[in-house]
């Protein structure tokens, strides 16, 4: 029996690739100035075919990311058909991550950028933080109104530089929990490194805001709030501490790979959770 791909690269203007094929120079400046954006979600068959989740919306939050770096983005069809093409040969497993990856090019080069995409299957591991995650708070740095007027500090882009992200992964690993959610240095929750943070208390269902705080805008804690009148609840974007983040009746990390991940612990307080609650936002999310 062959073996099943587990991950499909391919570059625009090429098409799919073998995934051993070197991308980028050593001049490119996504690698080596982390000068670039990308853009993520989740590829899932459905029983009849693949459904890529919100494709025109990560489209868009890339083109945005694209245009506050000043990075030319071939147009929404070109990544259509390009997605296309990684789908046909995809043999892997019933779930991939679907990355597309922009950088600036070649320093020295003629200004053309690098663009690619890969698909990779999404890991078990992943899938079990669905039904609960434990998560450790860790300060960014900066006030929550730190981004305010500031362009250049490229608040709300989905930059290619995440060793900061990473390295809080590991911190938070290293103090026994799953994953870290940033705090401002006035002391409010933000965002965790790869997921919003949305929580519901008495029938308030609420995120962080985007602007001056320069998290970004989280497409599916946008779609979990746009829905929640439908459910009885009202919807907000306000700051929190996570003292009063300990108070909510559930609380979730939310994102388009992931989807809904139920925070069960935070900071080593158990907190409450609420499965009909998670339900209607796994729902509202897509799955």
């Amino acid at each position: 029996m062959a073996e099943r791909v587990q991950q499909v690269v391919a570059v625009m203007g090429r098409g799919v690739v073998d995934r051993g094929t070197g991308l980028a120079s050593g001049d490119d400046l996504g690698l080596t100035r982390g000068d670039g954006c990308f853009d993520a979600t989740l590829v899932r068959w459905d029983g009849e075919g693949w459904l890529v989740h919100d494709l025109d919306e990560h489209l868009e939050r890339l083109r945005r990311s694209a245009d506050a770096l000043g990075i030319p983005l071939a147009d929404d069809d070109a990544w259509i058909e390009l997605v296309g093409d990684a789908l046909q040969v995809w043999q892997g497993a019933d779930e991939a991550a679907l990355k597309m990856v922009l950088t600036r090019g070649d320093e020295h080069g003629d200004g053309t950028p690098l663009a690619f995409l890969t698909l990779t299957a999404v890991d078990e591991r992943m899938q079990a933080q669905r039904a609960g995650i434990s998560v450790v708070t860790l300060p960014r740095g900066y006030a929550s109104d730190g981004f305010e007027g500031a362009p250049w500090l490229l608040g709300g882009v989905k930059l290619l530089s995440y060793a900061v992200h990473v390295a809080a992964k590991r911190e938070a690993s290293a103090r026994g929990a799953d994953d870290p959610v940033f705090t401002s240095s006035d002391g409010y929750v933000l965002e965790a490194p790869t997921s919003a943070v949305v929580w519901l208390r008495d029938g308030v269902v609420a995120t962080t805001p985007t602007g001056a705080t320069g998290i970004l805008d989280s497409i599916s804690a946008r779609k979990i709030l746009g829905g929640a009148e439908q459910h009885g609840w009202r919807a907000e974007r306000r700051l929190v501490t996570p003292a009063e983040l300990a108070e909510a009746d559930a609380v979730w990390l939310v994102s388009s790979v992931r989807s809904v991940a139920p925070v069960t612990a935070l900071d080593g307080r158990v907190l409450r959770t609420d499965d009909e609650a998670t339900r209607i936002v796994r729902a509202l999310n897509g799955f």
